[in-house]
């Protein structure tokens, strides 16, 4: 256990050194705070600060430090004297209690208050659950009360959600009455549950700018179509109003500050594997007006969260690219993506085969990093590979993964400490970052596909330019939907690929840098209101299961009320 750092604010202390207004911010407790986003009409004339994107290679089932980067850098910079802000996503219970004991970072480099942002924070995710399920209900109502809009129950879409993990509720069916001219007809119909982080209005939440846009995406979801095929939507339910209301405080960004009080806004929390990957467009765009420099974190690797943060949310809020990519490297990934060893989700790793020193797998499985810098340098971007750096790690292993970084074209290469020493321990890949964010100029972005390709099109270049895959394999299903879409008007929306993240694949087992394969999609759906299309690329999941001895059963709480086993 380490001991906390004495850097911490009161909540009112960090508002006033961001120059934050008591009319712009609304106080959770001692060290929580809800920010009105009506701060940027005040804050419109000042520059933007440099943005930092991080992200990763693609990581193990026990993740590479990418939090732990993030928030390190953040703090490092700030210890430098640059003013600045990290932005990342709140956690969801789901993993917290799953897989990961914690969304917070780890060690020395870690969000405060730990224990309220990996648990109920601020009410935001409870506040998307409430909406989405409240909306299921209004459907099934309509049709119970009389069905005004002829709604056909077979065509249903709408998918009811939860903040846990729970594989018995990804698919269910629904018993419902429907009255038609007095008489009452059994009807049933297939859905079932995704998981909060997967839900469309937690993405709407991420992409929107305010509350009339909120409103008007609240207003587009479809649910279902009527019996002459026409959508049915948000507005002909006349629930725009309500689920407006249900989302209010969710809205405004949350700030909250590291161990060493870096602030921090924390906002919003779509996996990437099967969302956008990333904090609100919101929460982003306040930091970069109170920062000089702003750090923010994509989920997964850059095959998956930082390719949507490029093609979803910063195209589609017209935000500008980030200033730098960071991409989390360490050498134990690198060694299982070379054959060392393997890992599985919920089985304990053998120390012995972990840090063995193996210089041919690691040599190997720097293939996967190679493929990542190139994902990042294909956009125009600069990249730095940050080296979450282990104990056993030896300085040869360190010096391996530093040449051949730069040899796939990256500025550089840093390892640091931060899980052990905070931000004394990555202060040489502050500075680093520091001068390629001030330095490099990003004068066009190149982007995998243009919005103006048919949706089948898209997700063939998307798979052939960031996943290596020779082509794309659909499902009859998602042929139908492709048809469909196209027909309503969605193909001019971008791709959010719902695939595992433990592969550059489709396929968790297919480690390291495969290429050459058939990428196959069994269905596509449409996140109406957030404006995207996700496939759904090979088994996975939109409701996650829990492993074999998921990470509750090491959380507790003691006599004293302290919440132990989140990090």
């Amino acid at each position: 256990m380490f001991e906390r750092a004495s850097g911490k604010k009161s909540i009112n202390e960090l508002a006033r050194s961001l120059e934050i207004r008591d009319g712009e911010i609304d106080y959770v407790g001692r060290y929580m705070a809800k920010v009105d986003y009506h701060i940027l009409n005040r804050l419109q004339d000042r520059p933007d600060g440099k943005y930092i994107d991080v992200t990763a290679i693609t990581p193990t089932p026990f993740g590479e430090g990418k939090t732990v980067t993030t928030i390190g850098l953040g703090m490092s910079l700030n210890k430098l004297g640059y003013k600045t802000v990290n932005a990342l996503r709140e956690p969801s219970m789901g993993p917290v209690f799953g897989i990961k004991g914690g969304g917070t970072g780890g060690g020395r480099s870690v969000l405060f208050p730990m224990e309220q942002i990996n648990l109920h924070f601020t009410g935001d995710i409870h506040a998307v659950e409430t909406a989405t399920n409240l909306l299921a209900a209004a459907v099934d109502n309509h049709i119970w009360q009389g069905n005004e809009l002829d709604i056909d129950p077979s065509t249903i879409s709408w998918r009811r959600t939860m903040d846990v993990e729970d594989r018995s509720l990804r698919e269910l069916s629904i018993d419902l009455e429907e009255k038609q001219k007095g008489v009452r007809t059994q009807r049933t119909y297939q859905t079932g549950f995704d998981i909060a982080a997967a839900s469309p209005i937690m993405a709407i939440m991420g992409l929107t700018t305010g509350f009339e846009d909120l409103h008007q995406r609240i207003a587009e979801i479809v649910v279902a179509r009527d019996r002459s095929g026409k959508p049915v939507t948000v507005a002909d339910l006349r629930a725009t109003g309500g689920l407006a209301a249900v989302l209010k405080d969710a809205i405004y960004p949350n700030l909250v500050q590291t161990e060493e009080g870096t602030p921090a806004f924390v906002h919003i929390g779509p996996f990437a594997n099967i969302a956008f990957g990333n904090n609100s467009v919101l929460s982003d765009r306040i930091a970069l007006k109170l920062g000089d420099y702003v750090v923010t974190e994509s989920g997964f690797g850059a095959d998956m969260g930082f390719e949507k943060l490029m093609d979803i949310k910063l195209r589609q809020a017209g935000m500008k690219a980030p200033d730098c990519v960071v991409i989390v490297a360490t050498v134990r990934a690198l060694k299982m993506h070379g054959g060392a060893y393997g890992i599985k989700p919920g089985k304990k790793l053998d120390p012995a085969a972990v840090n063995a020193v193996n210089m041919p797998a690691l040599d190997v499985g720097c293939e996967n990093l190679r493929v990542h810098v190139e994902n990042v340098r294909s956009y125009g971007l600069p990249v730095v590979v940050a080296i979450n750096r282990f104990p056993t790690d030896t300085a040869e292993e360190i010096a391996l993964i530093q040449r051949k970084a730069t040899e796939f074209g990256a500025t550089a290469a840093v390892s640091h400490s931060y899980f052990v020493d905070g931000s004394d321990g990555g202060i040489e890949l502050a500075h680093v970052v520091q001068e390629v964010a001030s330095t490099a100029h990003v004068d066009r972005v190149t982007y995998p596909y243009a919005l103006s390709d048919s949706i089948e099109e898209k997700m063939r270049k998307l798979v052939r330019s960031i996943y290596r895959a020779a082509d794309i394999d659909l499902a009859p299903a998602a042929t139908e939907r492709i048809r469909e879409f196209t027909a309503a008007g969605y193909d001019a929306w971008p791709i959010c690929m719902a695939k595992t993240h433990l592969s550059i694949s489709h396929d968790p087992d297919m480690k390291n840098a495969p290429s050459g394969y058939l990428f196959p999609i069994r269905d596509i759906r449409a996140a109406t209101g957030a404006r995207f299309l996700y496939p759904l690329g090979g088994t996975m999941q939109t409701m996650p299961g829990l492993s074999k001895e998921p990470a509750l059963v090491n959380i507790d709480v003691t006599e004293d009320g302290t919440i132990t086993g989140l990090r």
